[in-house]
């Protein structure tokens, strides 16, 4: 085995926890290489993966939305790209048409793609020459290990490694020997997703009382206007400024807590070992949550709205627990 090409365009959670697989493989095949394809706009964080010997990327989100001329061509040039090598087996773990595409264009015999019931788009199973079994039941993030350990033959074993290396930021994100940091990320793509702003404030009021510094970053005008009624009622809270995908990064690497709806940051944190908090109130924490002993929990039951209390549980959960193994370890939690 020489060469591998994983394919999994978006999104950005969706990426992160796909990262180790990236692991997974180089465990069962000392030496090999592993190339992933992404969308141009998740590319970045592709790079900060240790694991990743080769990035490609197109801006298919960025086209699909202004169909501008200068994206086709760069579009048309990430082929030739994609081309350069012969794989020994091509993994889509996507399963819709783009990546599908992807997968077929490139150089391989072996393109494994899921099963019928289990693609995105169903007719992107023109591209497969062998599938995955069945996807597992349970979280999906496990299900991607499994899928890519079937169609290479090598048994999934341990916890997943993420190998994430961020770029050092340009100035600190916050002052050393200030007050720990807890992030909120209240904002998500959709409404029903969302936790009310009284509940984000009632956890930031109590975790001020503890010492934290409460920051909320933002995306939108709606969102930081979100932000800032929030804000107004945490005493010390900090709306941040507009930040890109890599300061936001660096913002969450530097907190001491992070605590947020099913979004692809409050993923990042987890995969960055934070302590985290997840909050779902429209999809299932089973399917799409984090869970990591002493460090992170999901809480909700995807159909509604968990209590402020819930929430609550849940933070002394990560504080102290991560206290608790920092002490039986001799070292801070990760």
């Amino acid at each position: 085995m020489k060469r591998i090409l994983i394919v999994k365009v978006t999104s950005l959670g969706d990426i992160v926890q796909a990262l180790p697989v990236v692991a997974d493989i180089k465990r069962a095949f000392p030496g090999v290489q592993v190339d992933w394809a992404a969308d141009e706009a998740f590319a970045e964080l592709v790079h900060w993966s240790e694991g990743v010997d080769r990035v490609l990327c197109a801006p298919l989100r960025r086209f699909k939305k202004a169909r501008r001329w200068s994206d086709l061509k760069a579009i048309w040039a990430s082929i030739a790209e994609l081309r350069a090598y012969r794989y020994d087996y091509i993994i889509d773990i996507h399963g819709v048409y783009k990546s599908a595409i992807i997968a077929f264009l490139a150089r391989s015999s072996q393109r494994i793609g899921y099963q019928s019931q289990d693609l995105g788009e169903r007719g992107a199973a023109f591209a497969y020459t062998g599938r995955f079994g069945p996807r597992p039941q349970g979280n999906a993030w496990h299900g991607m290990r499994i899928s890519a350990s079937e169609a290479l033959g090598y048994e999934v074993d341990g916890p997943p490694i993420y190998n994430l290396r961020l770029p050092e930021p340009l100035t600190q994100p916050f002052t050393p020997g200030s007050a720990p940091v807890a992030a909120f990320f209240h904002a998500t793509s959709k409404n029903d997703k969302k936790w009310p702003p009284g509940h984000w404030a009632a956890i930031g009021r109590e975790l001020s009382e503890r010492g934290f510094h409460v920051v909320l970053p933002w995306g939108s005008a709606g969102e930081r206007a979100e932000a800032e009624q929030i804000a107004a009622q945490v005493p010390g809270a900090t709306v941040l400024p507009s930040m890109s995908v890599t300061e936001i990064a660096q913002m969450i690497d530097a907190c001491a807590l992070v605590v947020g709806t099913d979004t692809g940051f409050v993923h990042l944190a987890h995969a960055l070992q934070k302590r985290t908090v997840m909050i779902f109130t429209a999809t299932s924490p089973s399917h799409c949550g984090v869970d990591a002993p002493f460090r992170s929990i999901s809480i909700g039951d995807g159909r509604s709205v968990p209590p402020i209390g819930t929430a609550l549980e849940a933070l002394d959960y990560v504080l102290a627990s991560s206290d608790q193994f920092a002490e039986q370890h001799g070292s801070a939690a990760a």
